[in-house]
């Protein structure tokens, strides 16, 4: 992972916080991944600004080859990279999109977990009695 992430309570390595599903240790989780998706859309953005200026640059060079009365063959070669370098910056942009999404999803299931189980974390937290393993008071949905 990036050292350019932002700390996360409950994330450094070791201690009970950032082993298992815990409240805080599957928040964290997802926020990193929401951080780290939002890094991969800045440099994925950076790459296609950089594609695009190189390509323009190959397809200059190629015209200018081209009123020198280059070989054929070789102008032909920089019109290539001119065409790869594109589709670089294209499938960069598709995924900007992607890390998007994932950014998207990530603090979308953040909010969603905060707001289901943060009442009971506090809870337990703040009665200063041993709480009982998740999951133990749900329903099972079977009654005698």
């Amino acid at each position: 992972m990036s050292d350019n992430l932002p700390a996360i309570p409950g994330m450094n390595s070791g201690g009970s916080a950032s082993s298992g599903n815990g409240f805080l240790a599957l928040a964290g989780r997802t926020a990193k991944l929401a951080a780290s998706a939002l890094f991969l859309k800045e440099g994925m953005h950076l790459l296609r600004s950089h594609m695009k200026a190189n390509a323009n640059a190959a397809l200059r060079l190629s015209e200018m080859n081209n009123q020198a009365e280059v070989e054929p063959q070789f102008i032909s070669m920089i019109e290539d990279v001119a065409t790869h370098l594109t589709a670089v910056a294209e499938a960069s942009g598709e995924m900007v999109n992607a890390a998007d999404s994932v950014d998207t999803d990530a603090r979308g299931f953040n909010n969603a977990h905060d707001r289901e189980y943060r009442p009971g974390y506090e809870a337990s937290n703040g009665s200063g009695v041993r709480q009982a393993k998740p999951g133990y008071y749900r329903r099972t949905g079977r009654r005698s």
